[in-house]
């Protein structure tokens, strides 16, 4: 770095190149040499310059993507992300919604008895589940039991009787109604063939098992989900407005388990249809799943004669 060169107090000019050597200052009536000040760095304000510049450039390509997304979201190209729809916060069954265990979100110990069965808690006192429908004899006619023969669901965990013709095994899935119940096996027979054109009318004798409980929880409102299920029944099986006749409707046992069954007739006008009443039956039966098995039968009004199936069929309900 350059030095500086001071001139003598007696007015003759030092020589030329004289320069203050390092150390301390000893001749007297001189001025004191200036401090050395550090030259900066070489490169370092272009370096401060770059990084300005980077930093200019990044700006400017997020102002350009904010701008391109934005005008994407106006013109319809993207859904705005405040747009989106929100994730599900319920998924549990619509039973097990419209059915929680009381005091809880549904979730109940393994092996918990279902509320309402004897020796377990809730609004009904023990003892008072009716005994399971007494065996029925049948009536001399078509359709007779099958002496050793069985319908067996092992969805939903239960058996039942299987009859004679005029019924036929069901061979179809038929999922109606807002619970959506899934009715895969059981016996069936066409009372009006074609009645609207292009529907048949049937007798029926179905059963499914139907998500009652929250994730793997083995219990289960029995009540809740048997009301449940006998009001999805009326109200989406049949023509509105209809009126119900109620013959029972309660906790019982259904070979051995515990079960809630609805017995009713309804009455109702369909134009075309012959049949104006219908006696049907639902059972929701605890088989010690996180599903219920439903046991659903119906004998329309024009065919009385098969009405004893109803109790019959409840009376041999067997867990399978």
């Amino acid at each position: 770095m350059p030095v500086n060169v001071p001139r003598a107090t007696d007015g003759t000019e030092a020589r030329p190149g004289a320069a203050w050597a390092a150390g301390a200052v000893t001749r007297i009536g001189l001025p004191a040499p200036e401090p050395e000040r550090p030259e900066p760095p070489r490169g370092a304000g272009g370096r401060d310059r770059r990084l300005w510049w980077f930093a200019g450039a990044a700006g400017s390509v997020l102002v350009v993507g904010l701008v391109v997304v934005l005008g994407l979201t106006m013109s319809g190209g993207v859904d705005p992300l405040w747009s989106r729809p929100e994730a599900p916060t319920d998924v549990r069954p619509p039973l097990a919604r419209k059915c929680p265990l009381p005091g809880s979100s549904g979730q109940a110990a393994p092996g918990t008895p279902s509320p309402g069965v004897p020796g377990s808690p809730g609004p009904t006192a023990p003892g008072s589940t009716t005994p399971g429908p007494d065996p029925v004899v049948p009536p001399a006619g078509p359709g007779q039991p099958l002496s050793g023969e069985r319908t067996v669901d092992p969805e939903a965990g239960i058996s039942y009787a299987s009859y004679g013709a005029p019924w036929q095994p069901w061979l179809t899935v038929w999922s109606a109604g807002t619970l959506e119940v899934p009715y895969k096996v059981g016996q069936h027979f066409v009372t009006e063939r074609e009645y609207d054109g292009f529907s048949d009318y049937h007798a029926s004798i179905l059963s499914a098992a139907v998500p009652a409980a929250e994730n793997d929880a083995l219990t289960f409102d029995l009540e809740c989900v048997g009301r449940q299920v006998a009001t999805d029944v009326r109200t989406e099986y049949y023509p509105q407005p209809n009126r119900m006749e109620s013959i029972r409707d309660g906790r019982t046992t259904l070979g051995g388990r515990p079960a809630w069954v609805s017995v009713f007739r309804l009455h109702f006008k369909r134009p075309q249809l012959r049949a104006t009443d219908e006696l049907a039956a639902v059972a929701c039966i605890d088989v010690g799943r996180s599903t219920a098995a439903v046991l659903y039968i119906s004998i329309p009004g024009t065919h009385r004669e098969f009405d004893w199936v109803v109790e019959h069929a409840l009376a041999s309900v067997r867990p399978a």
